[in-house]
């Protein structure tokens, strides 16, 4: 029977009994008095005055008033109930009974720029179950015997309420499907327990450009406190427990396209709040994919010219040890490979990552594999800065393209006392910016830090001429985690070295000859000697360096935006043409004339090449190998940049990198063995 139709019925009856009650206390209102004067036989009369009759009759009235009110009352509240209001509480019965939990939305993918499928998704399958399967021990005994956990894991799994108390609690992710289907034919076995289609990261190319990618893992409880800053997320995603997030590389930092938007499953419970059963949903929509500016190409020869590196480092007798490759679109800032060594495989992260695991890939005896050393790793720039330091010297005067500096081997610039060696012991005799920078000479650019300490005025020129060139600041690449490195000056170095007395802070002549070769306290990263170099490249012009290129359209019909390349930064020279010839001119001799062993290597390309080799040192470390190469020389588009720690000289280990990229770009192999016959730095 209908509800409004009750309440209608039990309001006429109320009523009715409302109205009896007040006629059977009608009927029996009146009050006697017995008058038994003269002896006769008592009769009745109307009482009066203030007898007990009198207030008996008063407080019949008002208890009826009294109930006819509670009764009015009741029927008026039952009519607002569910005449009035019906709808509304209606809906609050229905909520009551029902709860709205979330689905995961597959994450969109990562491909390269030609549409090549770098983190993919694979279909999984996973053991799901509510949370009262926790009360029937058998049940879930038996689960943990077939999934082969241990029963007090699975039990926990269950009892888990982080994906919230009424979804399906994850008990195991990527199960067998031998096993899903054992369960599946003896469902019978296992009530209350669900099998759930997922996806899954996949890794169609392995470990190829992890640092990059990054990797996804579980929201932490720190990303959850972080968002609850309403001015910081407003408009962002919300996350709940329980979800699969971005947590290093492009997965972390383009987390806004790649998460998907949550599905919505509508489920009936009970007064314990189980679920008894499932309504309506919504399903989950993927996350976008999108392209990167990688060339899976590129990207193979970057991480195999590390390999090679490696191997020559260790033929020439160094120990070799971490490393870094980067090639970069200087007409534009795509980043078309990036690799770090070590390396790590991201799929360990799916499913979540052991603790062993999670410290060996922290460890610093491991090489600290998740660390990103192209855009993270903060190094001596060695004498890949002589160019920028050449600029420096003809922008402000203190060393002009005409000028010379005598190298002896031991230079005595400062003093005998002070003196500092070459990198080539015997001297090269007599040279100047342009084939200073080709044989990478010391004692010119000794003699350049020496006159910039001494000048009457820009005795800071050097240091303003490295940050113009956008060192000592990041790049802006959209990686997490770069690193900023580190223009030292005066006023650094009397914050930085504290407990110092104030003569040892004070800045010297020693310091501004250190950092005119690229060693002492100057700290940069690869990706920004790449930026440099692109900008030398195009004379002044650095684009800010990127991997995103696009995001693809939902219907996988073209794409639904493009990446526009940004200017970072314009160098402006007082003599734009002149200078940049003197650079130019010797970083493509240093190629070419410096060493005939290291020209062969170049020789059989069908482009001209411009580059400049570097070594580091660090005290209790071997030589640290740099080797920087843009081409086509007359009209440039490629520029790569590769690092070597502890890897020697960086004409010996690091150029067998640098040339197999630009063989893999210009399909022309190295034929020739790295035998390590150049020591160039």
């Amino acid at each position: 029977m209908d509800a409004q139709l009750i309440v209608i019925i039990a309001g006429v009856i109320l009523l009715v009994a409302i109205i009896g009650s007040l006629l059977f206390l009608k009927g029996y209102s009146g009050k006697f008095t017995f008058d038994t004067q003269n002896g006769t036989r008592p009769r009745a009369s109307e009482g009066e005055g203030s007898t007990q009759g009198v207030k008996s009759n008063g407080r019949f009235k008002l208890l009826t008033a009294g109930v006819g009110a509670v009764f009015a009352a009741i029927i008026a509240k039952l009519w607002s109930m569910q005449m009035v209001s019906s709808d509304h509480y209606d809906a609050l019965a229905e909520k009551n009974q029902t709860r709205t939990v979330t689905t995961p939305a597959p994450r969109g993918r990562i491909l390269d720029r030609n549409g090549v499928a770098i983190v993919d998704n694979r279909p999984s399958l996973a053991i799901t179950a509510y949370r009262d399967l926790a009360d029937d021990p058998v049940t879930v005994r038996h689960l943990a015997n077939v999934l082969g956990m241990p029963y007090m894991a699975v039990l926990r799994n269950i009892q888990n309420n982080t994906e919230g108390p009424q979804s399906p609690h994850t008990v195991a992710t990527d199960v067998r499907r031998s096993t899903v289907a054992y369960i599946q034919e003896h469902i019978d076995l296992f009530p209350g327990v669900y099998i759930a289609e997922r996806t899954e990261r996949a890794y169609p190319y392995g470990t190829l450009a992890c640092h990059v990618v990054g990797y996804t893992g579980t929201v932490t409880q720190e990303q959850l406190d972080a968002q609850k800053d309403e001015k910081a997320n407003s408009g962002s995603i919300v996350y709940q427990h329980g979800d699969i997030v971005g947590q290093a590389g492009v997965e972390y930092y383009y987390e806004n396209l790649l998460q998907g938007i949550r599905g919505e499953q509508t489920v009936k419970v009970d007064a314990s709040g189980n679920v008894t059963a499932q309504a309506g949903a919504v399903p989950a929509e993927p996350g976008s994919d999108i392209k990167l500016t990688i060339d899976v190409k590129i990207q193979q020869a970057c991480e195999e010219g590390l390999k090679i590196s490696q191997e020559t480092a260790e033929r020439t007798g160094y120990p070799g040890g971490a490393g870094a490759c980067v090639c970069l679109d200087c007409t534009n800032g795509d980043v078309l490979g990036m690799a770090s060594f070590p390396s790590f495989d991201p799929s360990v992260f799916v499913g979540g990552i052991s603790s062993d695991i999670w410290s060996e890939l922290n460890d610093d005896k491991g090489g600290r594999p998740l660390v990103n050393r192209v855009v993270g790793g903060q190094y001596m720039s060695a004498s890949t800065i002589k160019p920028l330091s050449s600029f420096a010297g003809m922008e402000y005067g203190v060393y002009t393209a005409e000028t010379r500096s005598d190298c002896r081997g031991w230079w005595t610039g400062l003093g005998e006392g002070s003196g500092k060696w070459c990198w080539l012991h015997k001297g090269h005799g007599v040279r100047g910016l342009q084939d200073g920078i080709r044989d990478s000479c010391d004692a010119v650019f000794y003699d350049l830090g020496k006159n910039f300490f001494y000048a009457d005025h820009d005795t800071e020129g050097l240091q303003e001429m490295f940050r113009r060139w956008g060192l000592g600041s990041k790049t802006g690449v959209d990686l997490p985690a770069e690193g900023v490195g580190r223009v030292p000056d005066a006023e650094w170095k009397e914050s930085y070295f504290k407990d110092w007395s104030a003569e040892e802070r004070a800045w010297n002549a020693g310091d501004m000859t250190n950092i005119a070769i690229g060693q002492g306290d100057i700290l940069v990263t690869p990706i920004q000697m790449a930026t440099a170099y692109a900008g030398i490249a195009m004379n002044g012009v650095e684009y800010t360096p990127h991997v995103l290129h696009s995001v693809v359209a939902r219907d996988g019909q073209g794409d639904a935006y493009t990446f526009e390349p940004k200017k970072r930064l314009t160098v402006e020279l007082k003599n734009q043409d002149s200078q940049m010839g003197v650079v130019h001119a010797g970083l493509h001799s240093m190629i070419y004339e410096e060493s005939p062993a290291l020209a062969e290597h170049f020789k059989n390309l069908p482009v001209q090449v411009a580059g400049k080799s570097g070594t580091g040192e660090k005290v209790g470390e071997e030589l640290y190998g740099w080797f920087i190469a843009y081409a086509p020389y007359d009209d440039p588009k490629y520029v790569v940049v590769t690092l070597l720690e502890q890897g020697g000289f960086g004409g010996t280990c690091s150029m067998p990198a640098v040339r197999h990229v630009l063989g893999a770009i210009y399909d022309c192999p190295d034929s020739l063995e790295y035998v390590g016959g150049d020591t160039s730095r």
